[in-house]
């Protein structure tokens, strides 16, 4: 093109467009005239680099500031009204990374975010550990010390590999980022760094502690707080307690699985317990009350005991439900059931006097038969 056209006419926006607005047009023009969309066709391919060059320039505050005010010819000799293909691909990025995001905003599902996509510090993986707790102690809840022997960061150097009194020296090849990226056609491919290896930097003088790895193997306690009503298969998240980051990164999350020991004396069900009551046939029959053990404190070894009224003619496996008396909901809803299954426990010997007894009582419910 022997005159370039204006920048803002090339977007297809106003000199006062906010922004928002600069990006909008850009998304709009540069998916209308990309090449994969107009195969071969060299008109489209350069409207599609003007639109780009627009972009590049009227993004940057600075450089938007020096067009406002003196042109195409106050970018002149600056190169910064020709863009080059790092920016161009850069902006293509975040045109992808929108399409791709699964945000709003139009049929192709740009994304909402402004401003190019930046990547923070990387983050040190998670940690899984199991940790068997006792009903009881998941009935109360309680705190536990969960012993982990994982890398920590070298407090020698702490944590950034050199020795002490130096410091790692940034990489010249991809400029501390731990990454190159490589362009083929219009897709930009990124790579780890092939020189630091991802790290972003060199070190000349490795720390003696660490061997220049920044971290050593350490055994260290970790509180974890298990909440009243927690179950089997549930599990806890400790933020930061998980392998540590590169430097400058954060470090990840513990994830604590929960196994509840099994008690003789109970079935769980969710939140409510499920117990045996043994009565003499003779209670059964006649009614009564008998007391039964709800879940212990922590440490003791037997339960405080609630009573249970037995009705005159409770069969056997007949169930009473005491509501309140079962274990926390983890939903701060109140407690659980204690369910009370009835036990009719028939005598394997008898005395005379016993048995004179119940052949006497046989002998009357058979005539009320």
């Amino acid at each position: 093109m022997s005159q370039k056209r204006d920048y803002y006419e090339v977007l297809g926006c106003a000199k006062g467009a906010s922004s928002d607005e600069l990006r909008k047009a850009y998304r709009k023009e540069a998916m209308k005239h990309h090449p994969d969309r107009n195969p071969g066709n060299a008109e489209a391919e350069g409207r599609f680099k003007e639109v780009n060059e627009a972009y590049q320039v009227l993004s940057d505050d600075q450089k938007r500031q020096v067009y406002d005010q003196f042109g195409h010819a106050g970018l002149e000799g600056g190169g910064a009204g020709d863009p080059g293909m790092s920016d161009m691909f850069s902006h293509m990025q975040d045109l992808f990374s929108e399409m791709f995001s699964g945000g709003g905003g139009g049929g192709f599902g740009f994304g909402g975010r402004g401003g190019r996509g930046q990547r923070g510090p990387a983050r040190g993986e998670d940690l899984r550990v199991q940790q068997r707790i006792t009903l009881s102690e998941a009935a109360h809840g309680c705190k536990r010390d969960v012993q982990l022997r994982t890398p920590a960061a070298c407090t020698d150097c702490g944590g950034n590999g050199a020795r002490p009194g130096s410091k790692p020296d940034l990489c010249g090849h991809c400029r501390g980022t731990g990454q190159v990226s490589n362009a083929r056609g219009f897709v930009m491919f990124t790579a780890p760094c092939p020189r630091c290896n991802g790290a972003g930097q060199h070190i000349r003088n490795p720390c003696g502690g660490c061997r220049g790895r920044g971290v050593v193997e350490r055994s260290r306690k970790v509180c974890v707080q298990f909440p009243a009503g927690i179950d089997s298969g549930q599990r806890l998240r400790v933020p930061g307690q998980g392998m540590p980051g590169p430097p400058n990164g954060q470090a990840g999350d513990l994830y604590v699985e929960v196994d509840v020991e099994e008690d003789p004396r109970f079935e769980r069900d969710g939140a409510d317990l499920v117990t045996r009551a043994h009565v003499q046939f003779t209670q059964a029959a006649l009614g009564g009350q008998v007391d039964v053990e709800v879940v212990a404190e922590p440490g003791a070894t037997e339960g405080p005991r609630v009573p249970v009224e037995i009705p005159a003619g409770t069969q056997p496996g007949a169930v009473i439900t005491l509501k309140g008396h079962g274990l926390p909901r983890l939903d701060g809803r109140g407690r659980g059931s204690l369910v009370v299954v009835v036990q009719v426990d028939v005598p394997k010997a008898l005395s005379g006097k016993a048995r004179e007894l119940l052949e006497q009582l046989d002998a009357e419910l058979a005539g009320r038969a």
